[in-house]
């Protein structure tokens, strides 16, 4: 995962929707995972807008609140973002080494990003290698954005090690709970009170992400895709919430709060504000640079 390093931090996970603000904190064991806290705090109408936290304070103060009262010590914390300030594109290059494609990732996010480059933060992860030609996945998110997820979670006296997307985040809970076959393509859906991520993945990869705003909005994107190659793929299928699940025993009669991103999966990418600087992040080492 994105700034640990070797040492595995504890890490409470930390949802911030429109509606309300829920946070998970889970711990590894024999058996899988094991829920050790959750709490959930409502927000007033307009708190948070599109995925902008429009009242810090009050947002702020909810955090507190679901940690005081779950009783949470950890305050280190793992989020995530979406929305229009959010860019997830599949980029395909000629086929470089390593330290070629991180000299070229900023001179190339500048013809697919419609952002002035010094107004984010990068990071890229390689996807596959073929004879001639590699696939990256390039992700921008506005420093604004970040900053103003970071900066609360500060005023609630919190630690941000991890900000991931939310499509990714989605895709890392899935795929801790279920085995999907590796040509088997799925489509994640997490429905909220005013904003829909959809994330459509085959064999670990995202092949379609995007956030949507409102019921008319959703319900155009899914029918586009529907009716787009992958969606008409015979590879195509929704997997029912009861199918190919893996066993991973809860806690259930301790405290039900927090939550911890799994180590592995795509979102070990997740993006910190570096800077203005380029992150990678491989999932065979975990390393990561930032660029001077």
């Amino acid at each position: 995962m994105l700034g640990i390093g070797k040492k595995s931090r504890q890490l409470v996970g930390l949802d911030i929707g429109s509606s309300s603000i829920k946070a998970v904190e889970l711990k590894s064991a024999k058996s899988g995972y094991e829920l050790v806290s959750f709490g959930m705090e409502t927000l007033a109408p307009d708190t948070v807008v599109d995925g902008a936290i429009m009242d810090a304070p009050q947002v702020a103060n909810a955090i507190s609140k679901i940690f005081d009262a779950q009783r949470i010590k950890t305050k280190n914390v793992a989020t995530s973002v979406s929305g229009h300030s959010v860019i997830v594109k599949r980029v395909p290059l000629p086929l470089m080494t390593e330290e070629e494609l991180y000299d070229r990732i900023p001179s190339e996010a500048s013809q697919h990003i419609p952002f002035d480059i010094a107004d984010v933060n990068l990071s890229y992860q390689l996807l596959e290698s073929m004879d001639s030609q590699m696939d990256v996945l390039l992700v921008a998110v506005k420093k604004d954005k970040i900053l103003n997820h970071t900066n609360v979670l500060a005023q609630a006296g919190k630690t941000p090690v991890v900000v991931d997307i939310d499509a990714f985040g989605l895709q890392n809970c899935f795929e801790i709970n279920y085995e999907p076959d590796a040509g088997q393509t799925v489509a994640l859906l997490n429905i909220g009170a005013s904003v829909m991520n959809i994330n459509i993945v085959r064999g670990g990869v995202p092949l379609f992400t995007r956030d949507v705003s409102g019921r008319a909005e959703a319900t155009d994107t899914a029918q586009r895709f529907r009716y787009s190659d992958v969606g008409n793929s015979k590879d195509f299928r929704l997997l029912p919430g009861n199918r190919q699940r893996r066993k991973h025993s809860a806690n259930r009669g301790g405290r039900r709060n927090g939550a911890r991103s799994g180590p592995g999966g795509f979102a070990a990418g997740g993006i910190r504000d570096a800077g203005g600087g380029v992150e990678s992040v491989s999932q065979s080492d975990d390393r990561s640079r930032q660029a001077q």
